[in-house]
């Protein structure tokens, strides 16, 4: 059988692109410990207002961990609760974020904070906020009829 010199090329081509992807793939997955975020944590979304920190949604100063305050929001139909956050400049929080109904999403305009909300699971980030003002909280998942009046308000303040 005879195969083409071009096709030759682009056979060499493939599967050289291919073994470089596996490799590239399989040193980060085990040599540098990569893996994909997974949802470890958990919550019944028919108990999150008697499920702690989700009782008490909002800023709470925290010690002898790596962050300074835990950021506790709670999503629901068109709704972040608390509405409103104080955090003070320089801060380092971890946002702690889950909903009650369906999927939401959370992202902080102005910062890399972008997460997907899920009914039954805890979603996490860590970040410190170094520039002061309003940071507007926008649900970027549609979600229903009253999506676009889904916000929240993080202002950080010196």
């Amino acid at each position: 059988m005879h195969i083409h010199k071009f096709e030759k090329i682009w056979l060499i081509f493939g599967i050289t692109t291919l073994l470089v992807f596996l490799s590239v793939i399989g040193v980060s997955a085990f040599y540098l410990g990569n893996q994909p975020p997974s949802c470890l944590a958990t919550i019944n979304p028919e108990k999150v207002d008697t499920t702690a920190p989700f009782d008490k949604p909002g800023l709470k100063k925290v010690e002898g961990k790596e962050w300074d305050y835990e950021l506790v929001y709670v999503a629901s139909a068109f709704s972040f609760n608390p509405a409103k956050v104080e955090v003070p400049l320089g801060a380092k929080v971890k946002v702690i974020a889950t909903t009650k109904d369906v999927i939401h999403g959370f992202e902080v305009a102005g910062t890399n904070i972008n997460m997907m909300l899920e009914p039954g699971f805890i979603s996490e980030y860590v970040t410190t906020f170094d520039k002061a003002g309003d940071y507007l909280i926008v649900c970027n998942e549609y979600c229903g009829v009253g999506h676009h009046m889904m916000s929240s308000k993080i202002e950080v303040v010196e």
